[in-house]
């Protein structure tokens, strides 16, 4: 067993490392190709950002394993690219996968139904997803000029910003989890993307565990739930799979059920023969109307055919 977990603890961190390139290069190439996010939810950059920067500066204050940090620069650097692709490629709000590019926009359940306050990363423009960016990291910047030389504060300080940037971390599957409920499909999230974050899972708990480094409780903690939640979003894409007009395939379902209780030919019967029937202008070929009745009684229909000669 020993020799498992020193081959872990090579393969693990490497693995960590390239993660996210390994996790959202693909979904990146794939809204630039199709010049659409749709079904992409947006509070993925947005957890994955704030979660990163928080880890970097909780680092000075908890010095936990160099590839969890180096991790969080290079998941930096593919989340600007990712955001910058969604933005470019919104669908608009009224167009077909436009609630999943604003999150929770409409959602009429739980939490989410109260609008964010002033629209908080639902902006139509571009600009202040990048100032929100800025701030935040001038923000913790300078948080952590002004307390580092306070021994007494900064490593409470320290401890906090960790526990809070690896909790929303752990909220990572969430937003893609209630977009997949709320359309009931899991069109544009790749499966290269949960693949990832599931073989990402199995590999941080046995690492977290096993590992002779320092790795502080919070990632525990925090990487077990957001495995839970992985593993309920995987789930969702059995469930779901990604199927992109879910409303589309019910009225189809609808529409052949209906067609087994419509009636046939067969089942017309001629009316009586006793009926009086003209013809104009002495042409023959009167067509004797005829009687539908559906199966279940619900609805009773005649109708008359007349071959009229001129």
């Amino acid at each position: 067993m020993g020799w498992l977990a020193s081959f872990s603890g090579f393969l693990t961190p490497a693995f960590l490392v390239m993660s996210p390139l390994l996790s959202y290069t693909d979904q990146a190439y794939s809204m630039y190709t199709n010049k659409s996010s749709a079904g992409f939810s947006l509070d993925i950059p947005l957890i994955m950002l704030v979660a990163s920067f928080f880890r970097i500066f909780y680092y000075p204050g908890a010095r936990f394993d160099t590839a969890l940090l180096v991790q969080s620069f290079v998941m930096v650097f593919i989340q600007v690219i990712l955001l910058k692709i969604a933005l470019d490629h919104r669908p608009a709000p009224a167009s077909k996968g436009g609630e999943a590019a604003l999150p929770f926009a409409r959602a009429k359940e739980g939490l989410w139904e109260a609008p964010r306050p002033y629209g908080f990363w639902q902006w139509r423009s571009s600009k202040p997803y990048w100032q929100f960016i800025l701030f935040l990291f001038m923000g913790l910047t300078l948080a952590e000029v002004v307390l580092g030389p306070f021994s007494s504060v900064y490593p409470a300080y320290s401890t906090l910003i960790g526990y809070i940037g690896l909790s929303i971390e752990a909220t990572l599957p969430l937003p893609q989890i209630f977009a997949n409920s709320r359309s009931r499909s899991c069109k544009g999230f790749r499966v290269s993307v949960l693949a990832s974050w599931l073989a990402g899972d199995a590999m941080k708990m046995f690492w977290f565990f096993t590992s002779t480094s320092q790795i502080p409780l919070a990632f525990k903690i925090c990487g077990i739930f957001q495995a839970c939640c992985d593993s309920f979003l995987g789930v969702q894409y059995w469930m779901y799979g990604d199927v992109s007009d879910v409303g589309g395939a019910d009225m189809s379902m609808m529409m052949k059920k209906d067609s087994k209780n419509s009636f046939p030919l067969a089942d017309w019967q001629p009316a009586s023969s006793d009926h009086h029937h003209h013809s104009i202008g002495g042409a023959a070929g009167v067509v004797p109307p005829v009687v539908a009745t559906s199966r279940d009684n619900s609805l009773a229909r005649t109708t008359s055919y007349t071959e009229k000669g001129i």
